[in-house]
């Protein structure tokens, strides 16, 4: 496994086994990686709703899947618009690129220093897995204490490395694959029973019953 260059990018691109939309321009371009740009959408947390004993505040809980989009505001930008990022906030943002990897290819997603370095974080989210095919969630806080942040769409924001495996891995699609944004958060449904016996404490029930078969 190694990871791939500039040159090699581009001849998997050309080939169609990377698929970028809309396509990369030469800003995106790095040595071993490329650059991927702010999309229009945002989640915002919220804070609190009114149910029939009054005002009350909001908790996330993963593991009741149906509060999930409901605890979140949905930001769609218009074209020329920005979005502030109050001090110390966390947002969900979508990226512009819907990307479709093929079953040789992982990649792992970084934040851009340049980013960073704004009181930013766009933390090292994790890999991309083989067979991918969507638009990318990325978590976004203001570090700052004092100062709203302003972030646009179509900016670069953050960038992502790829590496070939050693050989092909066809794995079941991930939560967020061709899914839009706004739904990604819902348990699929290979993973009820899993949550089930999590939230039922039952951990070991969990690795006698899908124990691993080698």
């Amino acid at each position: 496994m190694g990871i791939l260059t500039q040159r090699q990018i581009l001849e998997r691109i050309k080939n169609g086994s990377i698929k970028i939309e809309p396509s990369l321009d030469q800003f995106q371009l790095q040595a071993h990686a490329i650059d991927l740009r702010l999309g229009y959408t945002f989640l915002i947390p919220k804070q609190w709703h009114m149910t029939s004993r009054g005002r009350e505040s909001l908790s996330f809980d993963y593991m009741n899947p149906k509060e999930d989009v409901q605890n979140f505001e949905v930001i769609e930008l218009e074209k020329g618009q920005m979005f502030e990022l109050l001090p110390g906030e966390h947002v969900l943002a979508s990226t512009l690129e819907t990307i479709t990897w093929p079953d040789d290819v992982m990649s792992v997603l970084y934040p851009r220093s340049s980013t960073n370095r704004r009181g930013l974080s766009v933390d090292l989210t994790g890999i991309i897995d083989t067979g991918y095919s969507g638009q990318l969630i990325i978590p976004i806080r203001n570090n700052t204490t004092t100062q709203s942040i302003a972030i646009y769409p179509g900016e670069r924001f953050c960038q992502v490395t790829f590496e070939e495996l050693s050989e092909p891995s066809k794995k079941e699609n991930g939560t967020y694959h061709q899914k839009d944004i706004i739904d990604g958060f819902m348990v699929q449904n290979k993973y009820k029973d899993e949550v089930k016996m999590i939230k039922n404490g039952e951990i070991e029930k969990i690795k006698s019953d899908f124990k691993v078969e080698f």
